[in-house]
C-alpha cells in the first residue's frame, strides 16, 4: 500500500477549521480601507505575508506596474440643486460639464431607439457596469448618472481587462461616471418631469501607472511538485472590504494552516496568490501574474480556485456558484457532503480574476454563497452579475460603506472555508486530476449545436460536430481506463492527457481572442470564435459584409476544428500508450 492510500480522513481535516481564527484574520485584514497600491493594502498584504511564514510556508512579495484607477470625489447638481453622489474608478475627471439629462431607464437598445442623447447626459437605473457605460458612450451620451438601491455601489466601470495595451487603449471611458441612491433617483426623476433636465458634473478620478503587490506561497507538493492548484482572491477593497474580501483571504490563511501541518500527504502543491489590482485596475493583478507566468501555467496548473466575498450574513444559497462544466461534479460532490445542497452552478461570466482562461486552466467558483433571491434592487442587479439569476447576490452592502465586520457569519464563514479547504484537499491529493474532460467536450457540442441552429444555411459546422463526436468517442475509451489505472504510469499518462485536454477545450469554450491576450470584461457565448454568427445572420448576400462575415468564420471554424483534432489526437495517442 503506497502513502496516498494512507490519508487521513477528510472530515478528521474539516473538523480542524477554526471559526475564532477566521474571524481573527478577517478583523485583521479588514481594519482598514485597501486601495490598490495604497500603504493600508500594503500592510494587509504584510500582515498575510508574515502570518504564512510563522505557520512555515514560502512566500514571494512582488511588486509591479499596473493602472489603476482611484474614485476620489463628485460634485452633481440637477436643476441647480446639489445632489449627493459618488463617482467609479476608470472614468473620467471633469470639471463642471453641463448638459440636459435624459432618462433612458435600462439603457437597453430599445430603451435609446426613442431617445436622442448625442451630446446629453443619460440617466439610468441600475449599477454602473462597463456594457451600460459603453452603450452610453456609443449612443452619444457625454455623461452618465446611475441610480442605484439603497446604498450607491462602487463599481469600476471599463471593459479593458488588466492593464491596457496600444491596441485597446482607446477602448477605455471617455465619460464621466456617477452612481446616486434609488431615493435621490427618484429626486431627479422628479424634476425631469417637471422640465428641469440642466444637469453639472464634476469629477476627480485618479488614473494612472502605480505600484501594486502580488503575493504568491506554496505548500509544495510531494510526488509531483511543478503540479499546482492556483487558490487565489484579492486583498484590495472598496471601503473596509470585511466580507469583500477579508473573510476570503481570512479562509486563504485558515486552508493553509491545516494543510501545512500535511505536507507529506499532498500529491501536489498548493499556490495561494494574493491579489492587488482587482477592484481598482480591472483584473490588473491577476493578468500580470498570468502575462509573467504564462508558461508555468500553461504547463503545470491543473485548477484556478477563486475565491471572494464568502460567510456573509444570511448566505445561504451555496448551488449557483460560477463553474466551468468540467469542475462542477468536484464542486457538487463537496458541497453536497459539507452543506447538503445539489450545486448546479453557473457559467462564468468575464468577471472574478479569471485570467486564467487562455492558458488553459480549468477554473471553479468566484464567490461561492449567496443571498437567497428578493425583489430588493441591489438583490436583482447582483444576480444578474454574478450569475444565473436566481440568487439575490452578495448581500446589498457589497461595495458600499456598510461591508463591515457585523456582516460576517462565523458559522456560515467555518461553513464555506470548509467546502474550499475539502476541494483544495481532493485536488492536491487524488490519485487522478478531477477534472472531467467528457462534461467539457459535452459543454462545447452543446454551444456548437446552438450555434448552427442560428446559422441555419447561411454557416456549415457540420464537420465541427464531427470531431467534437471524435473526441467524445476517444473520451468514453479514455473514462474506461480511468477506472481500471492503477499503476503509477498509467495515472501519470491520464493526468498528463487530461491536463493537456485542457489547453484545447478550455479556450475553445471561452476565449474569444488570442490565447495570449485577455478578452474584455464584457459577457460574451460559449465557443465565443463563433459570435460572428450573431452578425451573419443579420445580414443578407447582397451586402459585402456578408461576405467579410463568411471569411471571417471560415478562418474561426479552421482554428476551432483543428484544436479538436489536436485533442482527439493527444487522447488516441494515450490510449495508445495505456493498452501496450
Amino acid at each position: 500500500m503506497n502513502q496516498w492510500q494512507t490519508l487521513i480522513p477528510e472530515e478528521h481535516l474539516l473538523l480542524q477549521v477554526n471559526k475564532s481564527k477566521l474571524m481573527e484574520f478577517t478583523q485583521t485584514i479588514s481594519k482598514e480601507v485597501r486601495l490598490s497600491g495604497s500603504e493600508e493594502e500594503l500592510r494587509a498584504f504584510h500582515y498575510v505575508k508574515e502570518t504564512l511564514e510563522e505557520m512555515g510556508v514560502e512566500t514571494q512579495l512582488h511588486f509591479h506596474q499596473a493602472y489603476i484607477s482611484l474614485p476620489v470625489k463628485s460634485h452633481l447638481t440637477v436643476a441647480d440643486q446639489p445632489i449627493p453622489s459618488i463617482t467609479h474608478s476608470m472614468g473620467q475627471s471633469v470639471n463642471h460639464l453641463e448638459a440636459e439629462l435624459v432618462y433612458a431607464a435600462s439603457g437597453t437598445a430599445q430603451d435609446y431607439q426613442r431617445l436622442e442623447v448625442v451630446g446629453k447626459i443619460v440617466l439610468l437605473d441600475g449599477l454602473a457596469t462597463p456594457i451600460a457605460v459603453k452603450t452610453a458612450e456609443e449612443q452619444g451620451a457625454i455623461g452618465a448618472v446611475f441610480i442605484n438601491a439603497t446604498y450607491t455601489h462602487e463599481m469600476i466601470v471599463s471593459t479593458v481587462w488588466g492593464t491596457p495595451t496600444l491596441e485597446n487603449k482607446g477602448l477605455l471611458p471617455s465619460i464621466p461616471v456617477v452612481s446616486v441612491t434609488i431615493e435621490t433617483g427618484a429626486v431627479i426623476k422628479n424634476y425631469l418631469a417637471e422640465g428641469k433636465s440642466i444637469c453639472t458634473i464634476s469629477t476627480v478620478v485618479e488614473t494612472g501607472i502605480r505600484t501594486i503587490p502580488t503575493l504568491i506561497a506554496d505548500i509544495k507538493g510531494q510526488a509531483e511538485p511543478d503540479k499546482f492548484v492556483l487558490f487565489s482572491g484579492h486583498i484590495d477593497s472598496w471601503h473596509y472590504g470585511a466580507m469583500d474580501n477579508g473573510t476570503a483571504n481570512a479562509a486563504m490563511l485558515e486552508v493553509a494552516r491545516i494543510l501545512s501541518t500535511q505536507r507529506s500527504q499532498l500529491k501536489r502543491t498548493l499556490r495561494l496568490a494574493f491579489w492587488s489590482g482587482h477592484s481598482h485596475g480591472r483584473y490588473a493583478g491577476s493578468a500580470w501574474y498570468c502575462d509573467t507566468n504564462w508558461e508555468d501555467l500553461r504547463e503545470n496548473c491543473l485548477l484556478h480556485l477563486n475565491i471572494d466575498s464568502v460567510g456573509a450574513m444570511d448566505a445561504t444559497v451555496l448551488t449557483e456558484a460560477n463553474t466551468m462544466r468540467e469542475t462542477r461534479k468536484l464542486a457538487n460532490d463537496v458541497i453536497s457532503l459539507v452543506a447538503d445542497q445539489e450545486f448546479t452552478g453557473s457559467r462564468f461570466g468575464r468577471s472574478g480574476d479569471q485570467s486564467f482562461w487562455g492558458t488553459g486552466t480549468p477554473s471553479l467558483f468566484m464567490g461561492l454563497s449567496e443571498q437567497e433571491p428578493s425583489e430588493d434592487p441591489a438583490a436583482k442587479a447582483f444576480s444578474q452579475l454574478f450569475g444565473s439569476g436566481k440568487s439575490g447576490g452578495f448581500g446589498w452592502w457589497w461595495h458600499t460603506t456598510e461591508d463591515t465586520m457585523d456582516k460576517i457569519d462565523p458559522e456560515l464563514l467555518e461553513r464555506d472555508c470548509k467546502i474550499y479547504l475539502s476541494i483544495v484537499w481532493r485536488s492536491l491529493t487524488s490519485p487522478l486530476y478531477p477534472i472531467d474532460q467528457l462534461e467539457a467536450i459535452a459543454d462545447i457540442e452543446g454551444s456548437v449545436q446552438k450555434w448552427q441552429v442560428k446559422a441555419g444555411n447561411r454557416f456549415d459546422l457540420s464537420s465541427t460536430l464531427a470531431r467534437i463526436e471524435s473526441v467524445k468517442a476517444s473520451l468514453l475509451e479514455l473514462k474506461d481506463e480511468m477506472k481500471i489505472a492503477v499503476k503509477e504510469e498509467k495515472v501519470t499518462l491520464i493526468n498528463h492527457c487530461l491536463l493537456e485536454l485542457s489547453s484545447y477545450l478550455v479556450p475553445l469554450n471561452y476565449v474569444k481572442g488570442s490565447i495570449y491576450e485577455h478578452d474584455l470584461a464584457l459577457k460574451q457565448p460559449a465557443v465565443p470564435k463563433f459570435s460572428d454568427l450573431e452578425l451573419l445572420v443579420q445580414t443578407t448576400p447582397d451586402q459585402p459584409e456578408y461576405y467579410f462575415l463568411l471569411t471571417s468564420l471560415q478562418r474561426k471554424r479552421n482554428e476551432v476544428n483543428y484544436a479538436l483534432k489536436q485533442a482527439n489526437r493527444l487522447v488516441q495517442e494515450t490510449l495508445r500508450c495505456l493498452q501496450k
